[in-house]
């Protein structure tokens, strides 16, 4: 009997960048991709998802928009409970504190490496990681 995969939402507005993780996590989890953060807030309507991967800047709505929007949800407050992580170009302590404070669980500096993105995704699914983390 095979495993139920865990469902993980990619939103980003960049093709090839759904492309590539897509590639990196097809083999671990049912992915599902949204290339615009409207489409992936109608999917959250349908599908339950187990951890979303954000992209901040994207144009009809921003990371930190669809984030505030899902964690202040009344009509479906169970989304506020699915972790968050953010992909974005941005890096150092002020996005770091800013992502912390919209309730992201973590976030991930582009471009992105398979082994830290998959070691980030199961840390925030509360599956561990590989020891390898800090290597890639």
């Amino acid at each position: 009997m095979t495993e139920k995969k865990q469902i993980v939402l990619a939103v980003d507005d960049m093709p090839v960048n759904l492309a590539t993780i897509r590639g990196i996590l097809q083999n671990d989890f049912d992915m599902r991709l949204s290339k615009s953060a409207r489409s992936a807030l109608a999917m959250l309507n349908t599908v339950t998802v187990d951890l979303i991967l954000l992209d901040v800047e994207m144009p009809e709505m921003s990371g930190f928009e669809f984030l505030d929007n899902i964690k202040n949800n009344a009509e479906h407050p169970d989304l506020k409970n699915i972790p968050v992580i953010f992909i974005t170009s941005h890096a150092g302590e002020d996005f770091m504190n800013r992502a912390a404070a919209a309730g992201a669980a973590d976030y991930i500096v582009k471009p992105v490496t398979p082994q830290l993105l998959r070691d980030k995704i199961r840390a925030a699914l509360g599956q561990g990681v590989s020891t390898l983390s800090n290597s890639v």
